[in-house]
Formats: structure tokens, C-alpha cells, sequence
């Protein structure tokens, strides 16, 4: 039998990189796979069906979400979105900071309590956060993107001890460097640096 035989998986930023990776790994072992995103999905498969959603928008989210009970029950939730803009903080435009801010830490708040609302039914489930190490390593240019991955983190642990009731866990999983679209945005000596300096000194794959 195959690992996630029967089970339903919401992955976030589901249509390319880590969240299309993940979405992948979980058709392979038997999953259905929900996958959203803001622009149409890029995978085709019997168990996958994709929603397009800004999971920064809450009346988005529930609307989403309440089709998605209609449809299936929920097992597994990924908040996998993401978006970066790395700049030094006197050059950063507000804009941006709001952006990062709405995707990265309102967007899994807003996700993860209506997948909760799901989860009851099953009952319990699994929240899974993606992390960053940009919050422990805190490099120059990431200040509001470090600070909304360690403000997920907390998120997630608080969560956590609201949900666990209802039998559902809440976790966050830190990711090294891997390489993504966001990844190529950056500059690729300052991330090579980086990377050196960490205990296993080498990039993610996508079977990590």
C-alpha cells in the first residue's frame, strides 16, 4: 500500500518549486493532492485538482475552502507560498514588505484556520509550515522575509496548542537553500556563502 493511500493533501503554492515537488511526492504515494495558487496550476493528474487562490485574500481562502468541503474531506494541509523580495531595508519598497507580509504570515493564518475547520470532520489532520533558514541565519537584505518565517514558526506552535483538541498537529519544517525560481533571484555568491557556512554545506535536492 502506498504511504498516503486514501488521504487528501492541500499544498500551497502548489504550481511550481518546492510546493510542485511536494505535490508530486504525495501523487506518487497515492494521494489526492489539492494544490493552490494565484495563477492556474501546471500539473496534470487523475487525483490532482488545482484552485486558483490568494491565500492572502481571506474571503478567498473561506470561499475556497468551503468548495473544497463540499467536494472531499481533508487530511493534510502544506502552507508552502511564499514570495521574496530581498533588498536592503533603506531600499525596500513598502509594497513589498506588505506583499511579503500578507503572503508568508497572513496567508498561512488564514489557511491553516479554515483547513482546521476541515480537519474536524476526519477527525484530525496534519499542518505542515515551510519554514526558512533565513530566520535563524537572519542575512542582510531579509528582514521582513526572516521575520514572517519566525513569525511562522510561532504561529505554527501556538496553533498547535489550539488545535491539538481536535487532534490535529501543527508543525514547521526549516529549508535550506534548494533550487527554485526564488532561489534564482537572488545573488547567487551571497547565497554560496551562506551555504558554506552551514554544519552539511550543500544545497537541497528535492528528495531532501
Amino acid at each position: 500500500m502506498l504511504t498516503y493511500d486514501g488521504k487528501v493533501v492541500a499544498i500551497t503554492g502548489a504550481r511550481k518549486g518546492i510546493g510542485k515537488a511536494l505535490a508530486q511526492h504525495f501523487l506518487d504515494q497515492g494521494a489526492t493532492v489539492l494544490g493552490l495558487s494565484r495563477q492556474p496550476g501546471s500539473l496534470e493528474h487523475a487525483r490532482y485538482r488545482h484552485y486558483v487562490c490568494d491565500v492572502g485574500d481571506a474571503k478567498a481562502v473561506r470561499a475556497t475552502f468551503q468548495t473544497i468541503g463540499r467536494e472531499s474531506a481533508l487530511h493534510i494541509l502544506i502552507n508552502n507560498s511564499a514570495v521574496l523580495t530581498s533588498q536592503h531595508s533603506f531600499l525596500l519598497p513598502a509594497t513589498s514588505a506588505e506583499e511579503m507580509l500578507k503572503t508568508n504570515l497572513l496567508g498561512p493564518f488564514l489557511v491553516s484556520r479554515e483547513a482546521a475547520k476541515l480537519m474536524k470532520r476526519a477527525p484530525g489532520g496534519r499542518i505542515i509550515s515551510i519554514g526558512s533558514m533565513a530566520a535563524s541565519l537572519e542575512p542582510i537584505g531579509d528582514s521582513i522575509y526572516a521575520a514572517c518565517k519566525a513569525g511562522l514558526e510561532t504561529l505554527s506552535n501556538v496553533l498547535a496548542k489550539e488545535f491539538s483538541g481536535f487532534g490535529i498537529t501543527c508543525n514547521t519544517l526549516a529549508v535550506t537553500a534548494i533550487e527554485t525560481d526564488m532561489l534564482a533571484s537572488l545573488p547567487r555568491d551571497k547565497i554560496d556563502a551562506i551555504i558554506a557556512s552551514l554544519p552539511i554545506p550543500r544545497y537541497a535536492r528535492e528528495d531532501d
